[in-house]
């Protein structure tokens, strides 16, 4: 999904990642995931450049869960050592913390992406994907059933409506 990172979009996209990993029985990582994607979305905010243009990916490959943001600033950002009592400049250190592995792909003057990976339940492969109203054989949000929950949570800037 492609967005600008707004502070006004930053819980759309969390709602939408969270209903698709609740139609994939991912509920046990709907906590860590929206964390991690709050954190790097707001990374997008405030320090991007030249613009707030980024891409949500997540995708769910054998037992993992894998969510990356990219965006057009090639600079890769750096792990700080936060103080117990920072308020700020702790999102790559809870990623690390909340994620089985993560990383920094430079795409040159592109940008980067930063990713993470989340293992999942056994269990939840095992089940088949829970019946949704308008959903697709892909997932519950596609083409205009995305549309129509971006319209129903306000205006947005999503270029694509293709989640997962």
């Amino acid at each position: 999904m492609e967005l600008q990172a707004l502070p006004s979009r930053i819980g759309q996209v969390r709602r939408i990642i969270c209903a698709q990993l609740r139609y994939w029985h991912l509920d046990p990582l709907i906590d860590p995931t929206a964390l991690g994607v709050t954190e790097l979305l707001t990374n997008v905010h405030r320090h991007a450049q030249p613009d707030k243009l980024c891409t949500v990916d997540i995708a769910l490959l054998l037992d993992r869960l894998t969510v990356s943001v990219s965006d057009h600033d090639p600079r890769v950002p750096t792990v700080n050592d936060a103080k117990l009592l920072d308020t700020g400049g702790r999102g790559l250190a809870l990623i690390a913390a909340v994620s089985e592995s993560w990383g920094i792909r430079p795409e040159g003057e592109l940008g980067k992406s930063i990713w993470f990976t989340l293992p999942a339940p056994p269990a939840a492969l095992a089940l088949p994907p829970r019946p949704v109203y308008g959903a697709t054989t892909d997932g519950p949000f596609r083409g205009s059933e995305l549309s129509a929950v971006i319209r129903e949570h306000g205006p947005t800037d999503a270029r694509s409506t293709v989640v997962g």
